[in-house]
């Protein structure tokens, strides 16, 4: 008989991430079907509900209680699981938790004042007034939360360009700022390219691509993944693109957006064109209107960008566009493709180029797909984005933890209709350290229950911490076959499916004369700060905001951080935090 327990722990603050791990060690652990270790706030109580896991104590527990629920398959497994919390709760020790923790942004910075960048990474409903707060203090900001509302980001990032500041973000997974990577991002080496990113994925497989080609990465800008949507405007891209422009490091520059809006994208084309330099422009799902446009160059896929980019950079001819290919001696087999990513800009790339295969469903669609009826279960061609937030909500993304992506490895690999299998692992800062320890075991396994494919598209470099040659081995030992180019395997998988990739088309004109200017949509006249490339030169010092594994990964790279003590203010009263806000 399936058993729910529950155990309440009064005034027990952890960062969401360090609870989340401890969420899904408790669903491994055995009898144990499924856990839920949450902060007791209205939010998450409304989560524990959803997931079926909402117990009649629960009511209790207080916004700055820490809420354990374990559904096992008897009381005694129930029990043991939560007598093993203590022994989970891995908060790691570093060599900074023995440093003053300030309590305060403005503390903080009087230990850093040299600190140039706020790194936020709190739960969504708290981290614009975080933001807020370092932008009052002249600070530029990373922002990793999700869940912020369009307005605190429209008035977040008015604010900024007002005053010369960056705000990258909210849900910026990645960013590079002189060498040093933010958030889920790859070591490659310095160089002449300058990126700007609303698309987390697409920078770190173009920054990985330019890195194998031997060139470098000034810097990477993240915007956030609605940055160049209509209610805000562009304007963290168009920002990075006016500061790349007066970077002297910078020589060409890269622009890569998930579907644009397309009022905006002429806006930044726009100020593309105004900045002097050779720019290439990757928009996933939008044809590239033409190859070379008054030094704006468009690429047809995330591989093709960083070639282009890296002639560009050396003087060389354009290596030109990617075309259709079939991948030369693969035999092709019968069966349906089952894609399981963790990068959404992945999974979008490999709709594109897969759309020669027919009907194809994601629970992300982009024109010509359509969307998944039962996100629990494949139907036909199918390519999910498991790094959605319907798939993440309470629960690691799959960059971290690759939970959820070997339970439904399982579930294809036993479906008779599956013919091929395929991934995206992501190495670098902030993913899992050895994704290949759970991944290897769950492709063999998948391989022995059928006859399925199983195809891995690695991201990452020889200087990520993984290790790319090893991770890449232990996985084809395991029997996947493993492309370090993402065009490369989508070849692949096309042939062995029967058909062909599709890259998306080229207007006839090659060159043609476009008016410049910069005055686009989310920026208004005389109220543009610029910012100015030396707030953001190395050696780069930081205030870290939520998650200790961002600061621990930017201590390894060198960096200077202190950490900020960091609890919801109000004990997380809505009420009271509203009325202190007006105070403030």
């Amino acid at each position: 008989m399936t058993v729910t327990s529950c155990e309440i722990r009064p005034g027990a603050y952890a960062d969401s991430i360090v609870l989340m791990h401890l969420q899904s060690s408790l669903a491994r652990l055995p009898g144990v079907e499924d856990a839920g270790v949450v902060m007791g706030t209205a939010a998450n109580l409304e989560l524990l509900e959803s997931n079926g896991l909402l117990h009649p104590e629960v009511a209790d527990a207080g916004a700055d209680d820490l809420v354990l629920v374990v559904r096992a398959e008897s009381e005694q497994a129930a029990v043991d699981a939560l007598s093993r919390v203590d022994g989970l709760l891995a908060i790691r020790k570093t060599e900074s938790d023995a440093d003053f923790r300030p309590h305060g942004l403005r503390s903080a910075l009087r230990l850093l004042s040299s600190a140039s960048v706020v790194t936020i990474s709190v739960p969504g409903r708290y981290a614009a007034g975080v933001a807020r707060e370092a932008l009052e203090r002249g600070r530029h900001v990373f922002l990793y939360s999700d869940n912020v509302a369009i307005e605190d980001e429209v008035a977040l990032k008015t604010r900024a360009r007002d005053a010369g500041l960056l705000v990258m973000g909210p849900d910026c997974g990645t960013a590079i700022v002189a060498g040093l990577g933010l958030g889920f991002a790859n070591r490659v080496r310095r160089g002449g390219i300058g990126l700007v990113g609303a698309s987390g994925t697409g920078l770190q497989a173009v920054t990985c691509a330019i890195h194998g080609l031997g060139q470098g990465v000034s810097h990477a800008i993240g915007t956030g993944g609605r940055d160049l949507k209509d209610q805000v405007g562009g304007i963290t891209a168009i920002q990075a693109l006016d500061l790349l422009s007066r970077d002297p490091e910078t020589e060409v520059i890269v622009l890569i957006s998930k579907p644009p809006s397309a009022a905006v994208a002429e806006g930044v084309l726009a100020a593309a064109r105004g900045t002097g330099k050779p720019v290439v422009v990757q928009f996933l799902g939008r044809p590239a209107p033409y190859r070379s446009s008054g030094g704006v160059h468009f690429g047809t896929g995330l591989d093709d960008t960083a070639r282009l980019a890296v002639a560009l950079l050396e003087g060389a001819d354009d290596p030109g566009a990617d075309r259709p290919a079939s991948a030369l001696g693969v035999e092709p087999r019968s069966g349906c493709l089952r894609g399981l990513f963790a990068g959404g800009t992945l999974a979008l790339e490999a709709q594109q180029a897969l759309s020669g295969l027919g009907r194809l469903r994601s629970n992300e669609p982009m024109a010509g797909s359509e969307r998944v009826v039962d996100l629990t279960r494949s139907e036909g061609h199918t390519i999910l984005d498991l790094g959605a937030d319907e798939f993440t909500v309470g629960r690691l993304h799959p960059m971290m933890d690759q939970d959820l992506r070997i339970r439904r490895l399982r579930q294809e690999a036993a479906d008779p209709e599956t013919g091929l299998i395929l991934l995206d692992v992501v190495l670098g800062e902030g993913s899992h350290p050895d994704p290949a320890t759970e991944l290897a075991p769950a492709i063999q396994a998948a391989r022995a229950a059928g006859d399925a494919d199983v195809v891995v598209l690695m991201i990452g470099t020889d200087l990520d911490p993984q290790g790319l040659v090893d991770q890449t081995e232990r996985l084809e030992d395991a029997g996947a076959r493993v492309f370090l180019s993402v065009s490369d395997g989508l070849a692949w998988v096309a042939a062995r499916l029967g058909s062909e990739v599709r890259t998306l088309g080229i207007g006839a004109r090659e060159e043609r004369s476009e008016p410049g200017g910069v005055e686009q949509t989310g920026v208004r006249a005389g109220e543009r700060v610029a910012v100015e490339p030396s707030s953001l030169a190395a050696p780069l010092s930081l205030i870290n905001v939520g998650l200790d594994s961002f600061a621990d990964s930017m201590v390894d790279q060198g960096a200077e951080v202190v950490r900020l003590d960091w609890r919801p203010p109000a004990g997380g009263d809505e009420k009271l935090m509203a009325l202190l806000e007006r105070l403030r």
